[in-house]
């Protein structure tokens, strides 16, 4: 009796470590975020109520805006250098550039 026991454990022992593998393939894997080559962002901290961004492919750029709360408080396309920012409250802020399929996210902080 004690042997059977033996191979119920020893079997399903197998079954739940190859069962545990084949989960573990399944799995998506999670593409890291591709930065924006020559990403140029200033003044930081901005003043003046406006914020240059650069890049070296200088294309069409996806800007989202969130607060520490992560809220998203602006959300607009630049196709200059200039973003203006001066309804904004002074604080700190996340921005998200997207160029392409490249994204980059910096620290704003507007005083």
């Amino acid at each position: 009796m004690a042997k059977n026991y033996f191979y119920i454990i020893f079997l399903a022992a197998i079954f739940f470590t190859s069962g545990a593998k084949a989960q573990d393939s399944k799995q998506p894997k999670i593409q890291d975020d591709v930065s924006i080559e020559g990403l140029n962002l200033y003044p930081n901290p901005v003043t003046a109520g406006k914020v240059y961004i650069s890049s070296k492919k200088e294309l069409d750029k996806e800007i989202v805006i969130f607060d520490v709360l992560g809220k998203k408080v602006l959300q607009t396309v630049i196709s200059d250098k200039e973003l203006n920012v001066s309804n904004l409250s002074p604080g700190v802020y996340i921005i998200k550039i997207k160029e392409e399929d490249s994204t980059s996210s910096r620290k704003l902080i507007i005083q």
